[in-house]
């Protein structure tokens, strides 16, 4: 009975989303939740992803870092690191020593991570769906869908703090339940940057393998 309950609930949060055009208690958050991070420089956190699957009942954490600013961005997470400076695309393997150069493309922009402060802005409908409690904080819960029904994410719900306005974590949910979880931990607004911070510095990877594919 508490399953099916559990799926019941999980439907009617679905369709609540669905019918929702752009809530305007939950604009009202997003809207200061966005202004927030785009008045930063630059940002760097720790995170971790846990990913689960409810068919195959996995679940694998990895912990990381990510450095932000503007569209430019450093990701490292386990053994890969993925350096952007908005118009190349590092990609390096830690356990071959080789790095993958690439011309940035529409679907790298796309899934830039500063995007998740904004990706409410286009393509998707969201309402509010309010609040909780998470590690002895009050947060604002915003659930999202895409309006586009062949997006393999069906959902995206986000924790925003109350006090701070700041995004504490959020999840994205598969079609092919999936589910990732994303919490930041650590954050630090506009650290110093090195000049070299979004590009692949090769003299620092000794014997590195280049594959050039520009």
């Amino acid at each position: 009975m508490k399953k099916l309950f559990s799926l019941i609930l999980s439907l009617l949060l679905v369709v609540t989303v669905a019918h929702a055009q752009k809530d305007p208690e939950a604009t009202k958050i997003l809207n200061t939740m966005s202004q927030k991070y785009k008045a930063m420089k630059a940002f760097k956190a720790n995170f971790s992803q846990t990913m689960e699957n409810t068919s195959s009942k996995s679940k694998e954490t990895m912990e990381g870092t990510i450095t932000v600013s503007g569209p430019k961005y450093k990701l490292a997470v386990s053994g890969q690191e993925i350096i952007s400076d908005g118009k190349l695309l590092w990609t390096y393997l830690k356990d071959v020593n080789e790095v993958t150069i690439t011309e940035n493309d529409a679907e790298a922009e796309a899934m830039a991570p500063s995007k998740i402060f904004e990706m409410y802005k286009k393509g998707y409908k969201y309402a509010y769906a309010g609040t909780e409690t998470r590690a002895g904080e009050k947060v604002d819960v915003i659930e999202m869908a895409p309006e586009d029904r062949s997006n393999p994410i069906f959902k995206v719900r986000l924790y925003i703090g109350q006090k701070d306005k700041a995004l504490k974590s959020w999840q994205m949910f598969r079609n092919n339940g999936s589910r990732y979880t994303y919490a930041i931990k650590d954050f630090q607004a506009n650290p110093a940057l090195a000049s070299d911070a979004f590009t692949f510095n090769k003299a620092k990877y000794k014997g590195v393998s280049v594959v050039d594919l520009r």
